[in-house]
């Protein structure tokens, strides 16, 4: 069972190598995005957010430029496809939440967004470590836990929105309401795509063992 893909040629593991990159990308994005609201006027901050974007759309390229000329995939490519393109969803996200902080003119952190995002490391920490294990699962259990796990946080991500949104109507200030509205449904909306790419895994999981 271990060694489900332990027969890949080195263009296949290629395409795995690239995927896992692109999911620590993933990873220091979020911890960027997490090191920029406290300090929301540093414009490196905001930049290392955008240029880590950038570097994430090359890595997606990349993996399906890669997929477009391999003839044996490691895994099914619909389902590499998929990955990709969620974890690039992610990440496109997270730049998008940078991009609404500055575009809003937003000085302070939003109330609940230090809590929501700490919360979004861990699940693309969690991204990360299903996405390293594709090449040679070890344990099917293990991977499923960490599906389980991305879940759990994606939960805590919806609980903190909606806690969020219960305060932020408490505010009269109409405006104010829609700049911070918009920011964290951003935010929700990167840790669900967390959540797909968590999905699309344990498929594999199920289908390969």
């Amino acid at each position: 069972m271990g060694q489900w893909l332990s027969w890949v040629k080195s263009n296949e593991k290629e395409i795995l190598t690239i995927l896992d990159k692109l999911a620590k990308k993933a990873v220091e994005t979020s911890e960027a995005l997490l090191d920029l609201l406290d300090d929301l006027g540093n414009t490196e901050k905001m930049e290392k957010v955008r240029r880590l974007e950038t570097e994430g759309d090359v890595l997606t390229r990349d993996i399906f430029s890669e997929l477009n000329k391999t003839f044996i995939t490691p895994l099914d490519r619909e389902d590499m496809q998929r990955i990709a393109s969620k974890i690039d969803d992610v990440i496109d996200f997270m730049d998008g939440i940078a991009a609404r902080l500055y575009s809003y003119k937003i000085e302070t952190a939003p109330a609940f967004s230090k809590m929501m995002i700490e919360e979004l490391v861990k699940a693309t920490k969690e991204v990360e470590y299903m996405t390293s294990n594709l090449r040679k699962i070890k344990s099917p259990h293990d991977m499923i836990d960490h599906c389980r796990n991305t879940s759990d946080i994606e939960h805590k991500v919806d609980d903190l929105y909606r806690e969020a949104i219960r305060e932020l109507f408490e505010n009269q200030d109409a405006i104010h309401i829609i700049k911070l509205k918009d920011i964290y449904e951003a935010i929700e909306t990167a840790s669900d795509r967390c959540v797909d790419v968590a999905d699309v895994i344990e498929d594999i999981v199920l289908k390969y063992t």
